[in-house]
């Protein structure tokens, strides 16, 4: 870290630590009393203490307070994983403030509509951050480099206390609508979580966790989170590290692995996947789509002295609310498609599931959950129509996934209940993509379906209208949407296929475009361009 504070200012390094229980930056503040000296973070091999992250943290937050002529409500985070961003969203929280992550490669436009959406009074950044924030074109909302060797304004003394009630972070998922959609996290939930987190594991400070997760995806709060409030060290893996994974874990003697199931492809692509290959990790978790038996069971071989435990949950409900442990004794009738059970749900929160009919006594249904970590609503409340169930005198979070549950509590997943689908860790929402390609010149409509493959989806587009070079089409697409969210495939129809209801067919569509990937337009690596068809 390159940050200065202002020349003989003295920061508070032991803040106490009671009057932030509760709070999300409470954690850090208890890593930061227990381990003062060690290591946060270590980015590119450059570690950073809580003592300085916290003095840096200080210090950008007072810098934002200058910036915005009064302490900002919301202050946005345009970064990736490094040590300027990961002191941003510190200082977000010192202020009290909503903390909003932005990735710097988005499209700017999306961006610039998340920026409006939350309101946003400032921007912290990192250097590339700074770069995107040229682009994005919002020069009413001031700018905080937080790689500068000085900064404007007088530190903060001390963080600021917050009510349990008070929004930590938003972050903003796929919206049906063509806008990105604000998920409010508050201290409340976060909290609750953590506690349940930190029960189960019991991480300590000589853990040290990988975050493969970007500041936008929330998992990437597990990562900082639970090594912070244990004292325990976060280090980012760069996409290098896949080339020698065995001997970067072992270099930064990781403790704790956290990716998405699509890591675990990436790891035997490069041969890092060998019998005990990963044997220093104690924790091997994933989240973010389903995971594969046979994934999770060749990570297990790699890994023999790890737990390799399968987490799922949705942004609304605060990152995730159940967790499997991979077993030998667990049936193999549990495994439904191959797919890896997601566990029981946690005992702080409650669950039902509710059949097509609406019934709510069976075993296999839609899971809906209810308690301490569920949100409000999203930042929009149109967007609330639909997500909430009124049940038993009580609002409970409809996830949209259909479960079946065992008698022991155990649940297994068996697939989405409407179109969001899960790519690369991504959920998307097909309806966003379709509404897209909709705006893009001559496309008159457009439907977009998800084809399972290897445990996530790949996206194809129809659309009629003016027919056009898909490769075209694709790269216009890119400046309304993340890389991931580009279907593989744009395919030109005079007219839909129509149901007896004179409906679009979808489930023709869907048959079509498992063809064309049949054919031999499978995807390639996730970085890949997408494929042509028109």
């Amino acid at each position: 870290m390159t940050t200065q504070v202002s020349p003989g200012r003295e920061q508070q390094l032991a803040p106490d630590e009671g009057q932030f229980a509760g709070s999300l930056h409470g954690l850090f503040l208890r890593g930061l009393a227990a381990s003062r000296e060690r290591e946060c973070f270590r980015v590119d091999g450059r570690g950073t203490t809580y003592a300085e992250a916290h003095r840096a943290a200080l210090a950008l937050a007072g810098a934002a307070v200058e910036a915005c002529g009064g302490v900002p409500r919301t202050v946005a985070v345009l970064g990736s994983k490094s040590g300027e961003a990961y002191t941003g969203l510190l200082a977000a929280l010192y202020l009290g403030a909503r903390a909003v992550p932005l990735h710097p490669d988005f499209p700017a436009t999306r961006n610039r509509a998340v920026l409006e959406a939350a309101e946003a009074d400032v921007v912290i950044a990192d250097d590339r951050g700074v770069a995107a924030y040229e682009r994005i074109g919002m020069a009413g909302v001031p700018l905080v480099a937080a790689g500068a060797r000085t900064l404007p304004g007088t530190p903060l003394d001390a963080p600021r206390a917050v009510d349990p009630e008070d929004t930590a972070y938003i972050l903003f998922t796929s919206g049906s609508t063509g806008r990105p959609k604000g998920v409010p996290t508050t201290h409340r939930a976060a909290d609750s979580y953590f506690r349940t987190q930190h029960g189960r594991y019991g991480f300590g400070p000589d853990d040290v966790f990988t975050q493969t997760f970007d500041l936008t995806f929330d998992c990437a709060m597990f990562d900082l989170f639970c090594a912070w409030g244990a004292g325990a060290r976060v280090v980012p893996l760069p996409m290098r590290a896949y080339r020698a994974l065995p001997e970067f874990l072992a270099e930064e003697r990781v403790t704790v692995w956290f990716s998405t199931p699509a890591a675990i492809a990436l790891a035997r692509r490069s041969g890092a996947l060998a019998p005990g290959a990963l044997d220093g990790l104690r924790r091997s978790l994933f989240a973010g789509e389903p995971l594969h038996r046979h994934d999770a069971e060749a990570w297990q071989a790699a890994a023999p002295h790890s737990t390799v435990e399968n987490l799922y949950g949705p942004t609304e409900l605060t990152i995730t609310v159940t967790t499997h442990r991979l077993s030998p004794a667990t049936p193999d009738e549990r495994y439904v498609n191959g797919i890896v059970p997601i566990g029981p749900v946690y005992e702080t929160l409650d669950h039902v599931l509710v059949g097509p009919d609406g019934s709510t006594g069976g075993d296999e249904g839609e899971l809906c959950i209810a308690g301490p970590q569920m949100f409000d609503g999203y930042l929009d409340p149109a967007e609330d129509e639909g997500r909430f169930l009124d049940h038993d005198g009580r609002r409970w979070y409809r996830t949209g996934d259909r479960v079946r549950r065992w008698p022991d509590g155990e649940i297994t997943y068996l697939g989405r209940a409407d179109d969001q689908v899960q790519v690369q860790g991504w959920r998307v929402e097909l309806s966003e993509v379709s509404h897209a390609l909709r705006a893009l010149d001559g496309v008159e409509d457009a439907v977009t379906v998800a084809v399972p493959v290897a445990g996530s989806h790949e996206l194809v587009a129809f659309y009629t209208g003016r027919a056009a070079q898909s490769a075209l089409l694709a790269k216009e697409l890119t400046t309304d949407l993340p890389k991931a969210m580009v279907p593989r495939l744009l395919t030109h129809l005079d007219e839909f296929p129509m149901n007896a209801n004179r409906k679009i067919d979808r489930s023709a569509l869907r048959s079509r475009a498992q063809t064309l990937l049949d054919r031999g337009r499978t995807p390639s690596r996730p970085d890949a361009d997408p494929a042509t068809d028109h």
